[in-house]
């Protein structure tokens, strides 16, 4: 029993080896110590022992692996829960607006079209049209390189958000505020 604990602390101190090969070796440990037969009752007590020595070790090992998966899978979520990505054509010339507090922001539409057929069995297009707002030095590169017309691949979030206009009425609004662009086209366009 010592030397299969031993073996065991020796395979987790190593730093090269993992989580899932210390499970393994535990796993292959404990049905070595219980293939045996014909044991005394002090044997039987031992392997008893070190059947629960591994167990424990085990089960330490499957926590850790699922804290670790817990901790990427969260990461990986939190990223793409609000992410929109678009491709389309700038509908109108984005317009630049310098705010009092010295902030740049940019404002254009965007029609993106998707085809499908429909009952008939013709080819179909339907455009939707997406109003996006860019901020700081992406505004400020929007409204030098991207006329109305260019194709562009864009990343971004919803932002949804309510004002009073000018005849007193409460409008709600729903953006796609860009983060990244990318131009599309040929560059003569």
């Amino acid at each position: 029993m010592y030397q299969q604990q031993k073996k065991v602390t020796a395979i987790g101190t190593n730093g090269s080896k993992s989580k899932m090969n210390l499970m393994k070796s535990v796993q292959n440990i404990t049905k070595e110590a219980g293939s045996k037969k014909h044991k005394t009752k002090k044997e039987n007590a031992q392997d008893n022992i070190s059947k629960s020595f591994f167990k424990s070790i085990k089960a330490k090992c499957l926590k850790g692996l699922g804290s670790i998966f817990n901790h990427l899978n969260f990461r990986v979520m939190s990223t793409l829960r609000n992410q929109v990505q678009l491709i389309g054509n700038v509908g109108q010339e984005p317009t630049l607006t310098t705010l009092e507090s010295g902030k740049k922001v940019v404002r254009f539409s965007l029609a993106t079209n998707e085809f499908y057929k429909n009952t008939k069995g013709e080819k179909t297009q339907d455009t939707q049209w997406h109003t996006v707002v860019a901020w700081g030095k992406t505004a400020e590169l929007i409204e030098n390189y991207v006329p109305k017309g260019k194709e562009l691949a864009l990343t971004g979030k919803l932002k949804s958000r309510s004002y009073v206009d000018s005849a007193g009425l409460k409008r709600n609004v729903t953006e796609v505020e860009a983060s990244e662009i990318v131009l599309l086209g040929s560059k003569s366009e």
